[in-house]
């Protein structure tokens, strides 16, 4: 049975841990994994709990912070190194970029078989200063020199890598889309429509818009803000808007609303009859996107945003940028409007026909799942990589 040394940044809740979380359980028991994490930061919310649901073990590095720490990072890089000794995997999986930096390089050391990296987003734009940036993109063509194949999750992402960052030669990309159980976002909508929309005190005709993901600078969130003031100024409709998550920018958005004149309440609050919702962290994304009526996203910079294909499973129409894998996870115009990041009118607009218009809503929401389903299921997810897993481990016996 061949080892997997998956080395993933944080649990943290996210795409990226679903991702490795889901590898790790159902891989098994072809392939025998050990799922290795770094620290998460205090503004996360811990994804202890899919560790349990899956019913699977993993071992924490600490010193693999997401922040650069000369002495921590090798620190953990020793700790990998050990890992991979006692182990002795036969494919080192990294996810991301501070694990697919300390993991390659402890592989290469070890003189692992095979080693694999998967890009879930980028760091090339948005984030840092050209500096910084420059710094980045090096890096990540030395490692890929070192890496068997790079594994890409839309088109998009790998053009980028590819042609725009000249990151590796295209032929060393596999593009393996994201898998996720998307089971629960189809059964017991109604019932699930109905307790959420009770718990905010929700009336049958009050149109329910969320925004879902951590509250951090690159998520771009004051753009929604700026979007829902405009759309309440121009709409007679009922109105509750929703930013479902948390971080370090929670307390900035606040000020931002208040400065925007839109009323909020928190999670703290029994009674929401503000139009605005904070409700900080929540596990039951299945329950809120059957609650919602329209989804939105706001980034700067994006791989493949989990909330829009489980926005899209739930039949629920969209807003978003037009960043970065986006565009191949959504049918635009169909199941999602797309603007320019830069486009706060035209973003604005985009909302408000959707709040305006119910029966565009019930048109984009009809077919949303059709596009998803198969293609996000973590059944192909586990499949692809099974593929590529061989397909490596194979070249390397030859």
């Amino acid at each position: 049975m061949p080892r997997i040394l998956r080395i993933m940044n944080r649990m943290a809740v996210g795409g990226p841990i679903l991702n490795a979380t889901y590898l790790t359980r159902y891989l098994a028991p072809e392939f025998e994994t050990l799922l290795v994490v770094g620290e998460k930061e205090d503004h996360e919310k811990s994804a202890d709990y899919l560790a349990t649901q899956l019913n699977i073990e993993y071992t924490t590095i600490p010193a693999m912070g997401r922040s650069i720490k000369p002495f921590s990072d090798y620190q953990a890089y020793i700790k990998l190194k050990k890992l991979i000794k006692e182990f002795k995997p036969d494919i080192v999986h990294t996810h991301a970029a501070k694990p697919g930096a300390l993991g390659r390089l402890a592989a290469s050391s070890s003189n692992v078989p095979v080693i694999l990296h998967t890009f879930h987003g980028h760091v090339f734009h948005s984030y840092f200063n050209s500096a910084k940036t420059r710094f980045f993109i090096r890096a990540e063509r030395y490692l890929a020199k070192r890496s068997d194949a790079i594994i890409a999750i839309s088109e998009q992402q790998k053009k980028e890598l590819v042609e725009d960052f000249k990151i590796a030669p295209e032929e060393k990309f596999r593009i393996i889309p994201l898998g996720f159980d998307l089971d629960r976002f189809r059964t017991g909508q109604e019932e699930k429509r109905a307790i959420f929309r009770k718990e905010f005190q929700l009336d049958d005709d009050c149109i329910a818009i969320g925004i879902v993901g951590r509250l951090v600078p690159i998520k771009n969130h004051g753009l929604f803000l700026k979007a829902l003031h405009y759309v309440l100024k121009k709409s007679n409709k009922k109105i509750r808007a929703f930013i479902i998550g948390d971080g370090e920018s929670r307390e900035e958005l606040e000020q931002q609303a208040k400065a925007l004149s839109i009323g909020f309440t928190t999670e703290k609050d029994q009674v929401h009859h503000q139009p605005l919702v904070f409700t900080s962290w929540r596990s039951d994304i299945d329950r809120i996107n059957a609650g919602m009526d329209i989804i939105c996203l706001t980034s700067f910079n994006e791989g493949t945003p989990v909330s829009l294909i489980e926005a899209q499973a739930a039949n629920k129409p969209i807003v978003s940028t037009r960043v970065g894998g986006i565009a191949d996870i959504v049918i635009e115009g169909v199941s999602a409007y797309l603007s320019d990041v830069n486009d706060t009118e035209g973003f604005s607009k985009d909302l408000l026909q959707l709040v305006e218009d119910d029966g565009l809503r019930a048109r984009m929401s009809a077919t949303s799942h059709l596009h998803v389903l198969t293609k996000f299921s973590y059944q192909r997810l586990v499949k692809d990589v099974s593929e590529l897993y061989h397909e490596l481990l194979n070249k390397k016996r030859s």
